[in-house]
């Protein structure tokens, strides 16, 4: 997707390398296949608003930053709740086309679905253009036993 992935925690590089060989190389083929970065003493967490003070450790937080290295995007979430890598895939196509094409993508666009060309003409009459179903697909029907 012409993308960089980068992660970054408080743990230490060896911390991350020991991960790697023990747990992620038996979820994901090879490991994640991309850098691990330390984050000791949660100096760029800080810059970034997801270290936790009290703990000493950066919060799960995801950014998308665009290639003028502004934030296009942000989440954060508690350790206990897992993130969505489909979604994150979903917003980097959106970011993307809309960076390309100048078109907005309305709420629930998947790639392929209705965009929306911004204008003085399109305030007011979006509904006439988007409806909601249309950006969503049709959830799968069970089979009938």
């Amino acid at each position: 997707m012409g993308v960089e992935v980068l992660s970054l925690s408080t743990d230490s590089r060896f911390s991350h390398k020991i991960w790697q060989a023990e747990e992620l190389e038996k979820m994901v083929k090879g490991g994640v296949p991309y850098p691990m970065l330390s984050d000791a003493g949660g100096r760029i967490g800080r810059v970034y608003g997801v270290y936790d003070e009290g703990s000493g450790v950066d919060l799960r937080g995801r950014f998308i930053i665009d290639p003028d290295g502004v934030i296009q995007a942000m989440e954060v979430l508690t350790p206990s709740v897992g993130r969505n890598v489909a979604e994150l895939i979903r917003q980097l196509q959106a970011f993307q086309l809309v960076r390309n094409t100048g078109v907005a993508t309305p709420s629930g666009w998947q790639p392929s679905k209705v965009t929306l060309t911004p204008s003085p003409e399109l305030v007011g009459t979006v509904w006439k253009v988007w409806k909601p179903e249309m950006a969503f697909d049709e959830p799968q029907k069970k089979p009938a036993k």
